[in-house]
């Protein structure tokens, strides 16, 4: 093997990353190099562009920091977690080095050969790996694709360019999404995925040491969502594109039963709550044409608010839906 050096801003071609570390050099997105313990990630956004979807890119940073998105692979019907997919999501354990890449022009004026920028090292975000998102395949029929939220690896800076970022969507439109929380752990609940959480705290194995990782506002979902299933209540989300805007708007938990909006905070702060209130507002606006008449909104919190935040909720009407041991205090939202 040839040597290179993986220097963020380095412009090479898959064909030398493969003389140098082995994996694919023609095809695939996702390339395991077992030789070299690594997995190469090659992103080109104007890939999913061509069917109508505008996932990929640098994201806005977020409390946690830098975000990148990936689509996962699978051109046609709902993706599954095999191949590529699963490669990705095993490097949360199994201590392979992740490697991203973006197209970056045709190597040469009419030549296939596209050239790649390499970003930097990279790993799953272990809080939430990917999100589930609607987006047409090669035959323009909608259907589920994996959305996976990389972070910058232990004590790697990433490098981008402007022309990096997530691209703004070309149209607004509204989807029905199926909810699913990604865990490393998960369980099947009448034929449904969703997470396993004992604890308001998981450790993921990653390189560079466990890292603690909090997961309170997908405990809480996921006890809702089978509190929802005991009760004999259907749920499901929406994917909100809004034209000139990256990324989609995506509500926690819509509960089709009872006709209520749902918006989780893992965190019973003022703070949270008022983002809460913010979001749902603003889902609100998008609905009105997707949900029945009388459409209620509801902030879900793991504990009671301060009386000021119950006072400011009920002046407001909006519903307050609190976990009480295995059961929700406020619900049915009224």
């Amino acid at each position: 093997m040839t040597t290179l050096d993986l220097v963020p801003g380095l412009i090479t071609t898959r064909e030398e990353v493969a003389q140098a570390y082995g994996g694919s050099r023609y095809s695939g997105g996702i390339v395991p190099a077992k030789d070299s313990g690594k997995v190469f990630v090659y992103s080109d956004p104007s890939v999913g562009e061509k069917h109508g979807y505008t996932f990929d890119g640098h994201a806005e940073d977020d409390e946690f920091g830098t975000l990148f998105l990936y689509t996962g692979a699978g051109p046609e019907g709902d993706q599954q977690m095999v191949r590529g997919n699963k490669t990705l999501m095993d490097t949360l354990t199994d201590g392979r080095d992740v490697h991203l890449f973006v197209a970056d022009g045709k190597a040469a004026p009419g030549k296939k050969l596209v050239k790649q920028r390499y970003v930097g090292q990279v790993m799953l975000d272990p809080n939430l790996p990917y999100v589930v998102r609607r987006a047409p395949d090669k035959h323009e029929e909608m259907r589920d694709v994996y959305v996976f939220r990389f972070r910058p690896a232990t004590g790697a800076v990433l490098r981008f360019e402007p022309k990096d970022a997530v691209p703004p969507a070309t149209k607004s439109g509204v989807e029905d999404l199926p909810i699913e929380w990604p865990a490393l752990v998960v369980e099947d609940v009448k034929g449904k995925k969703t997470e396993q959480h004992k604890t308001s705290e998981t450790i993921a194995n990653v390189k560079g040491g466990p890292r603690t990782v909090l997961r309170r506002e997908g405990q809480l979902v996921t006890a809702f969502e089978k509190f929802l299933i005991a009760a004999g209540h259907e749920f499901k989300s929406f994917q909100i594109t809004v034209e000139g805007e990256p990324g989609p708007l995506v509500p926690d938990l819509y509960d089709i039963t009872a006709n209520v909006l749902y918006e989780a905070k893992g965190l019973t702060t003022r703070a949270n709550i008022r983002m809460a209130v913010g979001q749902l507002l603003d889902y609100r606006r998008h609905l009105k044409k997707e949900v029945p008449c009388g459409l209620r909104i509801a902030v879900l919190l793991p504990s009671e608010p301060t009386p000021d935040v119950r006072e400011w909720l009920e002046s407001e009407e909006i519903a307050l839906v609190v976990q009480n041991g295995v059961g929700f205090t406020g619900f049915p939202a009224l």
